[in-house]
């Protein structure tokens, strides 16, 4: 499949686009291969090989799908949020937008940027073609989603991380699913609705006229039995006994009380593939959990503080066994 070609991107518009021409959403990454008839059947999501679902957050995104409103998902760094975009739309066929937020992203950053500096410059070099504005217009995923003839994902990745107006400025695009370009004086409307998930770490309130729009769901901290589904995705050849003392390890860090940075299911992740990497058995995880803190804790912890604080009580376990 080739490579799509991108348009520079201006620095406050990150976009990544899962397709493999920019006009032409037919051909994109996650295209569903089955017939005309199969599309006209219900979309529903299920979860992937890939990726482990509840059925809360499949009714969830099934439940956005019908009411075509965007999904609004909130909970913990590290629990599958952005994740959750990829895989809908790999399961259900669709082209991918992603939006990432930055502290300094605009709502307009999603639609287009307009290059006036570049345009300027190249009047004052003579180049070509400056009289024709397009030329320096970026178009953002908003508006690559909106050009496609099928159904869209578009991925609006960490909101809170924008200011208190960024969403309320997204409103007319949600309602009507439409923008005005005030440069070239034409509206650029959606041919499909696409599907948006909206992803937020829970760091910072998101206004009433915006949470009226969306759907919600907050995605829970897996419990023990589906962690173990989630690692057994990733290391299908792990040793239950190893797998068990791993977990139990993970959710004892998890439960201390005072702990700043509880750590995430990528992070237990990343210690896992370490203990196998290491060939550190089950027996010595059980030896060592209640006398230390954990071998290879640094996938773990990730804070000073909370290796301080391990430490003292690794200490006083040891004084007192």
């Amino acid at each position: 499949m080739p490579k799509a070609r991108y348009p520079a991107l201006l620095p406050g518009l990150i976009a990544v686009i899962r397709y493999s021409t920019v006009r032409d959403c037919s051909n994109t990454k996650y295209a569903n291969p089955e017939s005309t008839e199969s599309k006209e059947e219900p979309m529903k999501f299920t979860g992937t090989d890939n990726y482990v679902t509840t059925d809360d957050l499949n009714m969830a995104v099934n439940a956005a799908i019908t009411l075509e409103r965007p999904l609004l998902v909130k909970g913990e760094p590290g629990t599958g949020k952005t994740l959750l975009a990829i895989e809908v739309a790999q399961s259900l066929g669709m082209p991918l937008f992603e939006w990432h937020i930055k502290s300094t992203t605009k709502a307009r950053h999603g639609l287009y940027e307009y290059d006036a500096v570049s345009r300027l410059r190249d009047s004052q070099l003579g180049e070509e073609g400056v009289g024709e504005i397009r030329n320096y217009i970026d178009k953002g995923p908003l508006w690559h989603a909106f050009e496609c003839e099928e159904q869209a994902v578009v991925l609006i990745d960490e909101i809170d991380k924008a200011d208190i107006e960024f969403p309320n400025d997204l409103l007319q695009e949600l309602d009507r699913m439409e923008f005005s370009v005030y440069e070239t004086q034409e509206t650029i409307k959606a041919k499909q609705r696409p599907l948006m998930i909206i992803t937020s770490n829970n760091e910072k309130e998101l206004p009433d006229a915006f949470l009226r729009r969306c759907f919600f769901h907050y995605i829970q901290f897996p419990e023990n039995d589906t962690m173990e589904k989630i690692v057994k995705v990733h290391f299908p050849d792990i040793k239950n006994k190893l797998l068990k003392e791993a977990l139990d390890v993970f959710y004892s860090l998890r439960d201390v009380n005072g702990i700043k940075k509880k750590p995430s299911t990528s992070e237990l992740l990343d210690w896992i593939k370490l203990l196998l990497v290491e060939d550190i058995d089950e027996d010595a995880i059980k030896a060592n959990a209640s006398k230390a803190i954990p071998q290879l804790y640094g996938a773990l912890l990730k804070n000073e503080q909370d290796v301080q604080m391990f430490e003292r009580l690794a200490f006083l376990s040891r004084r007192q066994g």
